[in-house]
């Protein structure tokens, strides 16, 4: 049974629209009906960490806002998703049709996107595909909305770019979990990680840059962690739920599919011929491996 509404009272946002009241207990209500109606909001909803702050000569400053754009034509599911990212701390804008969302990400990238597939004027998956060919944006990490929730979609749009994948209806407190550990995937990983060459390439975790004979290849964040994964432990097998629990973590809300996807779109980028793979290997049965061995 849904959860009562509480409240259905609407109050204006900085933007000069309204957004759905706050329930008692602080959680933001359902959407109102729309042509393409989200879940509702789970209650006692747990506040997470505030947004980190940079240090300036041992002095905090302001909170560094994460920057998120929603590419999405529904103006209620926008303005539910503005409020509780906000409500999060996020820094949110929105666009309400491909192109000028394409136009908006080119002038002012943002930390994360959240694109919807069908949109008027440009289609979500022609703005994936835009945004993965750009070498000054093909880092920029994607959660895709869809209505469409078959297996084969998904794995479409993580063919073409996307990072994540939630499927219509969903809740708010399910797209803030995938936001923020999303956001947490493709923080540049700690440590004293050392470049990586081997045959024609150079990995660098330093710059998160690989490259093929000298020229830059274009990898996503969380492209570069899985290959910087196994080529650091080269010549040995990992299975897909290793792989997922090492590089996506253990909360993460991808399949094991999700794996072979990544792979794929690696070997395309890394491999002379993706078909006659010469590092990412596939081991029938067992899993991957990035291979070293001479041959």
């Amino acid at each position: 049974m849904l959860p009562q509404i509480l409240s259905r009272t609407r109050r204006p946002t900085a933007l000069g629209k309204s957004a759905p009241a706050a329930s008692e207990n602080g959680v933001h209500g359902p959407v109102m009906q729309s042509k393409r109606t989200i879940g509702m909001i789970e209650p006692n909803v747990p506040r997470t960490e505030a947004p980190s702050r940079r240090q300036v000569a041992g002095q905090q400053t302001e909170p560094v806002l994460n920057r998120i754009l929603i590419i999405e034509d529904d103006r209620d599911i926008v303005e539910l998703v503005r409020y509780n990212l906000e409500k999060e701390g996020f820094q949110v804008t929105a666009a309400y049709d491909g192109m000028s969302g394409l136009a908006q990400i080119q002038k002012a990238p943002p930390d994360l996107l959240l694109l919807d597939l069908m949109l008027p004027k440009l289609p979500g998956l022609e703005i994936c595909k835009a945004v993965r060919r750009d070498e000054g944006l093909n880092r920029l990490p994607i959660l895709m909305l869809s209505a469409r929730g078959e297996e084969a979609d998904r794995v479409i749009g993580l063919e073409l770019g996307a990072d994540d994948y939630v499927t219509k209806p969903f809740s708010p407190r399910e797209l803030m979990a995938r936001v923020k550990a999303l956001l947490r995937r493709v923080q540049p990983a700690e440590g004293q990680e050392k470049p990586i060459e081997a045959g024609l390439l150079r990995i660098d975790p330093a710059s998160y840059q690989v490259t093929r004979e000298g020229k830059p290849l274009p990898l996503s964040t969380l492209e570069f962690r899985l290959l910087y994964y196994l080529a650091s432990r080269p010549n040995r097998v990992y299975t897909r739920d290793q792989l997922l629990d090492a590089v996506w973590g253990t909360g993460r809300f991808v399949t094991p599919r999700s794996v072979d996807v990544y792979i794929r779109r690696l070997r395309e980028k890394i491999e002379p011929d993706p078909e006659k793979p010469v590092h990412l290997k596939t081991v029938r049965g067992a899993g991957y491996l990035f291979e070293t061995r001479a041959h």
